[in-house]
């Protein structure tokens, strides 16, 4: 068993195996926070998106690379969003999307698969089914990551749908650590959706 999961491994390089491991346990922890809407998992996040623009270069996986840099971006805003108070109260706590947070969901979908596909298609990347699944990941993750900066409860949903495709995408591709982080952030988004949904009740 442990010979399938983690046969890909035999030629990595030990530093690579390490960076992995190390951008996974602060992506968990990142999760984990989110789930428990502390402004932590910014920070966290931003370590482990940060290596994984790094690892993703390396492994020429050019859109899940775009998916961490603009997640590094997205902290950054998130960061500073969810600490701004008026009169010592939080001025945007968990809340459901507006009509024009739903239009502005649609547009970012779009134009992300849009640009990645161009990508691809340039770099003659659409050599896999991956590759396809990838760039559709990519627009969910983009939304997700928007939504969840904004701190809308329906971030959750895209997580989970994005992370659930993410653990067959992953394991195909030779990523067998990352596949399972995949599967344990599926899991915390189901309890993170449920979590904040009795905040905002």
């Amino acid at each position: 068993m442990l010979e399938f999961l983690f046969s890909q491994y035999k030629n990595y390089p030990t530093y690579e195996i390490a960076l992995e491991v190390t951008a996974i346990l602060f992506g968990l922890l990142s999760v984990w926070f989110a789930k428990k809407d502390i402004i932590w998992v910014f920070p966290t996040g931003i370590i482990n998106t940060a290596i994984y623009v790094y690892l993703l270069w390396k492994w020429s996986l050019l859109g899940d690379m775009m998916i961490n840099f603009y997640y590094v971006v997205m902290s950054i805003y998130g960061w500073y969003h969810w600490t701004r108070k008026k009169d010592n109260v939080v001025e945007f706590p968990i809340s459901r999307m507006t009509l024009s947070e739903k239009k502005w969901s649609l547009i970012i979908f779009v134009l992300t698969i849009g640009f990645v596909a161009a990508v691809y298609t340039f770099f003659d990347k659409f050599t896999h089914w991956t590759s396809y699944v990838d760039t559709l990941v990519t627009g969910i993750f983009f939304v997700g990551m928007w939504l969840m900066a904004r701190r809308k409860i329906e971030n959750w949903i895209l997580w989970i749908i994005g992370d659930f495709i993410s653990i067959p995408m992953y394991f195909v591709k030779g990523y067998s650590f990352t596949s399972i982080q995949y599967l344990i952030f599926t899991i915390i988004a189901i309890y993170g959706y449920l979590e904040w949904k009795k905040k905002l009740q």
